[in-house]
């Protein structure tokens, strides 16, 4: 088998990832019908459009710490069935309101709310899931392939809800019938979870409730000087630059006079490159960290240059190029973190990461909807890349610092770096 894809090898991995191509495509559509439903309904705009993004996640940052908690001391297998029930009900409920034609805006801050408190729980346990289907030698690949799927469908996804709207009249309702797709989807997952074979998992033994567990987490991080260089870039990178469900709607708007059609397919453009990036980090043996500070420049100059383009075609010309930096630098941050963690305590690890990135979101969010609403649409693309990069130069920083008590400790500073990392 081509080493692009050996994780395929696996029975239950495989089952898993055609569950999620599946959840995927209806999780890209709705992303697509929210927004629009956001900008259909009366009085709304960016700062909207920013609070609902914002709403989604904050459940993430309030929430993930315990859910990796909660991740380590239950089967993993069947808490994603309940997390991927939650999302369907979150989601079916969003639809039949758009559809009643009864939705307002307070409505959906709050069901967006909701399934983010669904989704924090599934995250962490999602994440950590991968390593227990496929163990330590295929999770690079793994991951890679997870992306690559997850890309596939983000390039499936918003071009199928921007022509679905667009066949059913551009408005709410029609947005509404996209949300309920995505609704049914998730019982692909929750069925092929099921199907798995619970032998074949290499499952560690759930951990019984212990006071001072999340902390103990917290301190394993904190000690560990590459998860925190990647703490501090994604953290950056998710809160100011990963917007873009706000920066391609308000581009395509505002500045290109766009409808849902092309709005879509900026989403489809930037999963372009991004499953290129998928397939690539598919194929790497190994990370090196320089490669997550490559990404994450790159990811940051590209926001910067995207905000200069002329024309809404150079503009979805130039979207690869960023979706490519973004998922090279989250596909090498993931499995950065997983590998470098103990079985025990890679729930916690991993929530305390997707809290990072996710988590940012509610912050970053509403003052980047409030910048495009005030400045332009622009700048939310400038302005995000700016610190994006000063990011960069902070996880810099952070890992000297912290790797300098271990350097006194062990070897001499002229053998550290940034170096090749092994499970």
């Amino acid at each position: 088998m081509s080493p692009t894809f050996r994780a395929l090898r696996n029975h239950n991995y495989r089952l898993y990832l055609a569950g999620n191509l599946v959840s995927n495509t209806g999780t890209w559509m709705q992303r697509v019908a929210q927004d629009w439903l956001v900008l259909s309904l009366p009085g709304t705009g960016g700062t909207a459009l920013g609070i609902t993004t914002g709403l989604q996640f904050l459940p993430v940052l309030l929430l993930s710490p315990y859910a990796g908690v909660v991740a380590d001391r239950f089967p993993k297998r069947v808490m994603l069935q309940l997390t991927q029930l939650g999302m369907a009900l979150s989601s079916l409920a969003l639809g039949v309101v758009a559809v009643s034609g009864h939705a307002q805006v307070w409505m959906v801050y709050a069901l967006a709310f909701t399934f983010g408190v669904a989704s924090a729980f599934d995250v962490p346990a999602r994440q950590s899931f991968v390593s227990e289907m496929v163990g330590p030698d295929d999770l690079t690949n793994a991951v890679g392939l997870n992306s690559a799927v997850f890309n596939s469908a983000r390039l499936l996804g918003p071009a199928a809800a921007g022509l679905l709207i667009g066949l059913l009249g551009g408005g709410a309702i029609a947005s509404g019938w996209v949300i309920l797709i995505n609704g049914v989807s998730y019982f692909a997952v929750i069925l092929q979870l099921r199907r798995m074979d619970v032998r074949q998992l290499h499952s560690p033994k759930p951990r019984g409730r212990e006071p001072g567990m999340l902390l103990e987490g917290m301190r394993y991080v904190c000690s560990q000087p590459k998860m925190l260089m990647i703490l501090v870039l994604v953290f950056f990178a998710g809160t100011f630059g990963m917007n873009f469900q706000i920066t391609s709607a308000l581009m395509a708007t505002q500045v290109f006079d766009k409808g849902a059609g092309e709005f879509g397919i900026l989403g489809s453009a930037l999963a372009v490159g991004s499953l290129a990036g998928a397939l690539l980090a598919a194929r790497r043996p190994h990370i090196r960290l320089r490669l997550l500070i490559f990404a994450a420049t790159g990811f940051g100059v590209a926001e910067i240059v995207a905000g200069l383009l002329p024309s809404y075609l150079v503009f979805a010309c130039f979207a690869p190029v960023i979706g490519f930096c973004t998922i090279t630098l989250l596909n090498s941050s993931n499995a950065t973190m997983q590998l470098s963690s103990e079985p025990v305590l890679r729930g916690r690890v991993m929530a305390l990461y997707m809290t990072v990135v996710m988590g940012g979101t509610p912050l970053g969010s509403p003052v980047i909807g409030w910048i495009g609403e005030h400045f332009g649409a622009r700048w939310t693309l400038e302005i995000g890349g700016a610190l994006v990069l000063v990011g960069v130069a902070t996880a810099l920083l952070v890992f000297r610092m912290a790797s300098r008590p271990e350097q006194e400790r062990s070897e001499p500073v002229a053998e550290r770096g940034l170096g090749v990392l092994t499970p």
